[in-house]
């Protein structure tokens, strides 16, 4: 086993392909879901396995899982949207052992997601449709992990926390 631990994130993510679902390679979709999506639920399940009681785990999800992603990464959005599913579900699996499960999903944030998706210039296009005006850094992201994994947040499992900009 890994041990006893505090607490794991699960935090992979990638587009690979921004454009129109029909016009997603069937193996970018593969890749995507089983990045996005299957690897989670791996991480998941061993995770669970070795967290002690009053543990934590936080499934790193996306905002696109509620807005869909249209024109750009339905594929990507439905993979994380399953995410969601899974932060919800297992929480409800390991309430009773004392185990906390949930996610955050970031919406338009600084990292290189989108360039390495092929749309480099994403960020600066859609930061006016925030309504804090403005696009995430990391670090914000973190906070928002960090607190779900702390003591401080004893009484929470199940949600997935949306750090967007209101987004």
């Amino acid at each position: 086993g890994l041990g006893t631990l505090n607490g794991v994130v699960s935090n992979a993510g990638a587009t690979l392909h921004i454009g129109d679902l029909a016009d997603t390679p069937v193996g970018v979709v593969r890749r995507v879901v089983d990045l996005n999506l299957t690897a989670a639920i791996y991480v998941a399940r061993r995770a669970v396995q070795d967290l002690r009681a009053g543990g934590a785990l936080v499934n790193v999800s996306s905002g696109a899982a509620t807005l869909g992603a249209p024109h750009e990464y339905v594929h990507y959005a439905a993979a994380k949207a399953g995410v969601d599913a899974l932060t919800h579900g297992l929480a409800q699996e390991v309430a009773a052992r004392g185990i906390r499960v949930n996610g955050v999903a970031p919406g338009i944030v600084r990292t290189e997601i989108h360039a390495d998706a092929g749309d480099p210039g994403r960020l600066e296009r859609v930061a006016p449709k925030v309504p804090m005006g403005r696009v995430g850094e990391p670090e914000e992201v973190a906070e928002a992990i960090a607190w779900l994994l702390s003591d401080a947040c004893p009484y929470a499992t199940g949600t997935t926390l949306r750090v967007g900009g209101g987004r």
